[in-house]
């Protein structure tokens, strides 16, 4: 009896692993994904089936229900810089065009990024708008959660978003407090209880919108190691950008649409903000729930764009191919090519693989340059002398179609020279990677490279 119990669990096993299969191979996003799923599921579903629920099996269906601009719509609103036109792709991709009239500030570390974050917070009337991957209760995090009850405690609107899985050390109480205080405050996940489990799909983005006026994004969560304060990785190195003028609406709308996803409210509508600048700029959202991939089409974008430079800096280097072929023609035209990483692992499995991508892509011509002093988690880009997109996605496939993301591409003479600038100080503090540092490792570690090249889709 026990015998046959087994095997009627076993067969069902077997047949649930083969749907779960067919839906793997219709609903992944990339071929090798689909293959990986499929033959786990099929051949050892009593290992696969359950991480498939929550790592492979998409819940962002129906994320957005309309599109987020009409068909035929200008991608670039008249007034803009010129270069804007070289981007204009970029613009239908995101679905909402270039706008002008921005004031931007660069912000080119946590505590100028903190300070004028809060700052920010402090003179906010109506509304604050907060969304970050990772919220902890330490210092910075105390911090944050006084100036937004200060706030609240005034009358003031506070929302706060931020990712369930990314935040998964927040206490209860934290959150408790919050909303005693008045704070309206949610975990993105999504209504569907799978969601709150899953592994993937997350949200990565962090933006603050103050009264619909002030904006800001980056790569910063609120956390102490944000600010240096986690060795081995301090002295930690990131970057975010401030802005006001008429794209506040956009990011505010990404807001939006996020508070939607998770609480099934809509938040009031705002009004438009008058220009306060000369800079361009663009609000490029990108995730899972949309039809095309996003993140990996921006990066290519922007590489084709460069016709002198391009420099950019990321954490995580594991570029798809597509990303990693416009990197290659960049230097085939001529493009000085440059790109900054880290030389110390947060995540050792996605160092291993950026490690053998440097490798591959510094064969092909393109410098990579390790940052020394400490964790480069910074996510900027510099096209030539009039564009810089600074915001939260990775050059990985987590970014490129996991994660929901966000980035602010600016075009300005002035502003791209303050990233250039940056950037040169940076690279200042770097070394060169060449092929010997794949050559000279160990046997053994050049093996790992390549078996975690092998999870691409999913690092």
């Amino acid at each position: 009896m026990l015998t046959d119990l087994i095997a009627l669990s076993a067969l069902c096993l077997h047949a649930l692993g083969a749907v779960a299969a067919m839906h793997a191979v219709v609903h992944a996003r990339t071929p090798q994904g689909a293959m990986a799923w499929a033959l786990g599921l099929v051949l050892l579903p009593y290992v696969t089936l359950v991480p498939y629920l929550y790592l492979g099996s998409s819940q962002v269906h129906g994320y957005l229900e309309t599109p987020r601009r009409l068909p035929g719509a200008p991608p670039v609103e008249a007034g803009t810089h010129p270069a804007c036109l070289r981007l204009d792709a970029l613009a239908t991709l995101a679905g909402r065009p270039f706008r002008r009239g921005h004031a931007l500030q660069l912000l080119v570390n946590g505590e100028a990024a903190f300070d004028a974050m809060f700052a920010a917070i402090a003179t906010a009337r109506h509304e604050v708008l907060a969304q970050f991957f990772i919220v902890h209760d330490d210092t910075l995090g105390q911090r944050f959660a006084r100036v937004l009850l200060d706030r609240a405690a005034a009358g003031v609107r506070v929302h706060l978003l931020y990712d369930g899985i990314g935040s998964h050390e927040l206490p209860e109480s934290y959150v408790d407090a919050l909303r005693t205080g008045g704070v309206e405050v949610h975990a993105f996940a999504g209504r569907r209880w799978r969601n709150r489990f899953q592994l993937n799909f997350r949200n990565h983005r962090k933006l603050l919108v103050i009264d619909g006026a002030q904006g800001f994004v980056g790569g910063l969560n609120v956390g102490d190691e944000y600010l240096g304060a986690r060795p081995p990785l301090s002295p930690w190195r990131d970057t975010h950008l401030g802005f006001a003028g008429p794209a506040v609406a956009d990011l505010r709308q990404a807001f939006a649409d996020d508070w939607r996803w998770t609480t099934g409210m809509r938040l009031p509508d705002g009004t438009p903000t008058a220009p306060r600048g000369d800079a361009s700029l663009l609000v490029v959202t990108s995730g899972p729930a949309d039809p095309q991939e996003t993140g990996s089409l921006c990066f290519t974008a922007l590489i084709h764009a460069a016709r002198e430079r391009l420099w950019l800096s990321t954490p995580y280097f594991v570029p798809d191919a597509a990303v990693m072929a416009a990197l290659q023609l960049a230097v085939l035209r001529g493009v000085d090519v440059r790109v900054l990483i880290p030389s110390r692992p947060d995540h050792r499995g996605v160092f291993l693989a950026s490690t053998l991508h440097a490798h591959e892509a510094v064969q092909r011509g393109i410098g990579i340059y390790r940052y020394q002093p400490g964790f480069l988690h910074q996510k900027a880009l510099l096209v030539d002398g009039h564009t810089a997109a600074i915001g939260s996605m990775n050059l990985d496939s987590r970014s490129f179609r996991l994660n929901f993301e966000l980035s602010a591409i600016a075009v300005d003479d002035g502003f791209a020279r303050a990233v250039e600038a940056m950037l040169q100080e940076d690279l200042a503090l770097c070394r060169p990677v060449t092929e010997t540092e794949y050559r000279q490792a160990p046997y053994l570690r050049r093996v790992a490279m390549h078996v975690a090249r092998l999870f691409d889709p999913i690092l």
